[in-house]
């Protein structure tokens, strides 16, 4: 080797050629990958481009009955752990967060003397949350998963992965769902591992996340890698058109804005007056004095992981009973409930999860489950459900032979756009988004947007002037991209309702300091901050 020439570094997991095959149909086609210890290697694309049945070759895990050529191979030591999208999946729900780590723990610590295994397996289990960046590890490790937030439960997993000994680490979308402030401290969270060694493989369609975190990027585009490189590369003289699209989107939505900065007059359609909600009936997790949402009105619900977003989605949407004060449709008090709400009173105010997988059937195909809503909600005809659903889910970019699959043989983005799609078939007078953007690459999130900003009426639409004026708009959403869609934002902390407003005075005079910190943080990573 020539003097000053770095020592090459071996790759602990490379891929080569890897095709993955399901029904005749390649769903990765190709794929070469070289991770290497202590880079941060990304892999972006769209919905059902690739990335994740890519990111979970690396763990030897394959879709059922998949035909599988290529090869995989590892020449590093310990095991390569994976943060899922949906990290509460991996989590047993019955079992304290303590009980979890625990017991992986005590494997790592058998060769001990009985007497000093259980003081060794705690250290390890507080180093473990400690570098998954946990703080206050005695409170945390007394819940159980459902009570943490979905940052908190994807940093549990990760300190499993730590405790384990992985060198290669998956984190599939790990800032889905998150706002700017928890964003960040994940790219932190990330950073800090590659540090240590550990190989970080970023599946996401998170580009300022990917600008500030990743060594080498990926673009995947319908199984196959388009283009490959440094980020810094990428970002300012992409090569190929998907790459160049992927950015341009991004760049408009930077340079989005509220259309309008004032709903319509007179009567809301929906209102809250003095909401306070509660877990466990007796621990406040929410308090909102008064909102109210007007006709053909687009409201942002902002602010960061746990503020009380989904809570007071749920309220509205009749998921979650345990809360006093009223919501009213049309001044009408709704029932907690939804068990107690009619069928007209269903109809009006639809809900679309951020997890989409789970509110599927998986036994059945997604355009049979679509159309159901119509038949259930408004009495029509199979038959006629099923053309009107069909053509909802082909505005949303969903073709009729993926909707005639099951849930399974769709991706994440892909399911999302079906849930919205059987939101929008009930007709809805409001229609609650909960993140339903934040697993979506810029190219679809844009033509999300642009769906939901025409059935509001922010812009041109194909929709009858008549749907425009009766359909209104909550979208709790962790992005101020995707709030500047709205008419007026609030913004949630800690459970508490800090400020509503105008969206344009919100995103340009902020002025509770939870607000204004949002608003840099955002700003940083925009700029890429790189570690």
């Amino acid at each position: 080797m020539r003097a000053g020439t770095p020592p090459v570094v071996p790759p602990l997991v490379e891929i080569r050629a890897l095709r993955v095959e399901i029904d005749g149909r390649a769903i990765v086609d190709g794929v070469d990958v070289r991770v290497l210890p202590g880079k941060v290697t990304a892999l972006v694309g769209a919905s059902g481009s690739g990335k994740t049945t890519t990111g979970l070759a690396l763990l030897d895990e394959y879709p059922p009955d998949a035909q599988v050529t290529g090869e995989v191979r590892r020449t590093g030591d310990g095991p390569v752990g994976y943060i899922p999208q949906h990290p509460a999946a991996v989590l047993n729900p019955a079992r304290r967060v303590g009980a979890l780590l625990h017991d992986i723990a005590r494997r790592q610590v058998r060769h001990l003397p009985r007497t000093e295994r259980r003081t060794a397996a705690r250290a390890l289990v507080l180093r473990a949350l400690s570098d998954a960046q946990l703080p206050d590890a005695e409170a945390l490790l007394r819940r159980h998963p459902h009570q943490l937030s979905g940052g908190q439960q994807q940093r549990v997993v990760l300190a499993q992965a730590l405790l384990l000994g992985a060198r290669v680490i998956v984190a599939d979308e790990p800032t889905t769902g998150q706002d700017a402030l928890t964003k960040s401290r994940v790219v932190e969270q990330l950073a800090a591992v590659a540090a240590r060694g550990i190989a970080i493989v970023l599946l996401s369609h998170d580009l300022d996340v990917v600008r500030a975190l990743a060594d080498e990027v990926l673009v995947l585009r319908a199984g196959r890698v388009v283009e490959s490189g440094p980020m810094e590369r990428l970002w300012t003289a992409p090569r190929h058109e998907w790459t160049r699209r992927l950015l341009d989107e991004q760049r408009a939505d930077r340079q989005g804005g509220a259309a309008v900065t004032a709903g319509s007059p007179g009567q809301p359609i929906l209102q809250i007056r003095d909401l306070t909600a509660v877990h466990d009936r007796r621990t406040p997790v929410l308090h909102a004095p008064h909102l109210a949402l007007h006709p053909g009105e687009c409201l942002a619900v902002v602010g960061r992981s746990g503020s009380g977003k989904t809570t007071l989605a749920r309220c509205l949407a009749g998921l979650h009973r345990d809360h006093d004060g009223e919501i009213l449709l049309d001044g009408t008090p709704l029932p907690r409930s939804l068990r107690h709400r009619g069928r007209a009173q269903l109809a009006a105010v639809q809900y679309v999860f951020q997890d989409a997988r789970a509110a599927f059937d998986e036994h059945r195909p997604v355009l049979d489950q679509v159309a159901r809503t119509a038949v259930r909600l408004r009495g029509a005809d199979e038959r006629a459900a099923t053309d009107e659903a069909a053509a909802t889910l082909d505005r949303l970019g969903l073709s009729t032979d993926l909707a005639r699959r099951r849930p399974g043989e769709l991706s994440g983005g892909e399911l999302q756009r079906a849930a919205l799609a059987r939101a929008l078939l009930a007709r809805p007078r409001v229609l609650i988004c909960d993140e339903v953007t934040s697993g979506l690459d810029t190219v679809t999130r844009r033509g999300i947007l642009d769906v939901l900003a025409g059935l509001t009426g922010l812009t041109g639409s194909e929709v009858s002037a008549g749907e425009r004026e009766e359909l209104s708009l909550v979208l709790i959403t962790h992005d101020l991209d995707t709030a500047r869609l709205a008419h007026r934002i609030a913004v949630l902390d800690a459970g508490e309702l800090v400020e509503q407003g105008a969206a344009r005075r919100i995103l340009t005079e902020p002025r509770h300091p939870f607000t204004i910190s949002l608003m840099e943080t955002t700003e940083r990573l925009e700029a890429g901050t790189r570690r």
